[in-house]
């Protein structure tokens, strides 16, 4: 009876089941670090994303890389089953891409050392989490601009650019790159820098996460930290017009040292704050202070110098301490201005809703000052990017897209940034890379001619 059940599963194709599960196992025995498959005990922890909206994909395996040769025995196996794969790192895909459903996500946040070498170099693991890169480059007293949310990985946030509390001053994340190491399709394993593979090199500097292959390493340069001083401004109740107009007239004229957001909140009437950043004396940080408090009123001006280390800690929400973060649901995207935006219709669009927000952070100074193709970051000369964000709470999801999609579309300018990724931003590959999307595309038809590393927003 089994013979003939062999022999039929064999003549239908359904032998294949079985040579997958048998492939699984063999991959699981060849990695130095661990492959949680469905059924294991911590399956469900080691497979949730950071956005729960996408808590329901289940991938068929996910690999916590313990090395480079985990990653590449992981892209190899991916290639030749011809399976999803997506590199992870902190987790925070908005669109939950480093999960895709029924692949290998290859998961290298064990890969986090952090080590801080002459000249002030450091090399980070590609697993690394912002608040212990930052805790590590204050200890020796160097700064490297990057995100602010504690548990984002350093890779995706640099590979897209990355946007910084301290960006006027001293650029972008992906600017401060000096080399990296990269898996690529084809399990190669490769050194880039800017005259080693420089396309590769120019590509990882903003053409986004997971498409020309997985990095396992960055060095990056860093410079001294300065004290930092923050600031938080508060307004009256139905000023949010008001704020963001005088906001976007005084960034204007803003310095490279002064970094500024302003946050417009859902509500009736909307909220608004304005946070911010300042490298330089007191006395010159009053004097723009109150060139904005000239232009609307305020019922609250916090002003708060500190050291380096700690303004990294308070932007990231960590004095005293970070709290647990296990994610929440939510949709997110993006536009670049190269314009001011209408007050008005942006508070409008946020006024009498339940639930979203638009963030607005300066751009300018050192961002400004590199030329658009010179990295694939194409948005150099926006003055500032918007962030629309809506948490999926106490409304349905499909209603969450509907106000994320008329707050999106309200802003305008047709741009985005890769690394607020939207599945359904319109013309998403322009929007996102601008004139570098042709040179990003050739790279990635290079270093991945089979699209090993194909997802629905991916240049392969």
């Amino acid at each position: 009876m089994e013979i003939k059940r062999r022999t039929f599963m064999q003549a239908t194709g359904l032998v294949a089941l079985g040579a997958w599960e048998r492939d699984w196992d063999r991959l699981r025995r060849g990695l130095t670090g661990r492959l949680v498959l469905p059924g294991d005990a911590d399956y469900d922890t080691a497979r949730r994303p950071y956005n729960t909206v996408y808590a329901h994909r289940r991938p068929a395996a996910v690999a916590l890389c313990a090395d480079e040769s985990d990653v590449a025995r992981c892209l190899e196996f991916a290639a030749r089953e011809r399976v999803p794969v997506a590199a992870r790192s902190g987790g925070h895909s908005y669109a939950g891409y480093s999960v895709p459903e029924d692949g290998l996500v290859v998961d290298v946040s064990a890969m986090s050392a952090i080590r801080v070498g002459d000249g002030g170099r450091v090399e980070v693991g590609a697993g690394a989490r912002m608040i212990d890169l930052y805790d590590g480059l204050a200890r020796a007293g160097r700064l490297l601009p990057a995100g602010s949310c504690p548990t984002v990985g350093i890779a995706g946030l640099a590979l897209g650019g990355g946007i910084s509390v301290v960006g006027r001053a001293y650029g972008l994340t992906c600017d401060h790159l000096r080399a990296a190491r990269v898996v690529t399709p084809g399990s190669r394993v490769r050194r880039t820098d800017a005259g080693t593979e420089p396309d590769l090199f120019w590509a990882l500097r903003g053409g986004g996460g997971g498409n020309f292959g997985v990095v396992t390493s960055f060095t990056f340069a860093t410079a001294p930290a300065p004290d930092v001083t923050a600031f938080v401004l508060r307004f009256p109740a139905g000023a949010a017009t008001d704020v963001l107009g005088a906001w976007q007239e005084w960034i204007a004229g803003s310095p490279d040292g002064l970094w500024s957001a302003c946050n417009v909140g859902a509500g009736g009437p909307p909220p608004a704050v304005v946070i911010g950043s300042w490298i330089g004396p007191g006395r010159e940080l009053d004097r723009h202070l109150d060139r904005l408090a000239a232009k609307v009123a305020m019922t609250e001006r916090t002003v708060l110098p500190m050291d380096y280390g700690t303004a990294m800690r308070f932007f990231a929400g960590c004095l005293p301490a970070c709290q647990p973060d296990d994610g929440s649901p939510f949709v997110a995207s993006s536009r670049m201005l190269h314009r001011p935006v209408d007050p008005a219709r942006v508070v409008a669009l946020l006024d009498g809703r339940r639930t979203g927000r638009a963030q607005f952070d300066t751009f300018g100074g050192a961002i400004g000052r590199v030329r658009p193709d010179a990295t694939a970051f194409p948005h150099r000369r926006a003055i500032a990017s918007a962030q629309a964000y809506v948490d999926v709470v106490g409304v349905s999801e499909a209603e969450a897209r509907r106000i994320l999609a008329d707050l999106r579309d309200g802003i305008g300018h047709g741009t985005g940034y890769v690394n607020y990724i939207d599945p359904d931003m319109p013309d998403w590959a322009t929007a996102y890379y601008g004139d570098n999307l042709p040179r990003l595309r050739r790279v990635a038809r290079r270093y991945d001619p089979d699209r090993v590393l194909a997802f629905p927003q991916g240049l392969a």
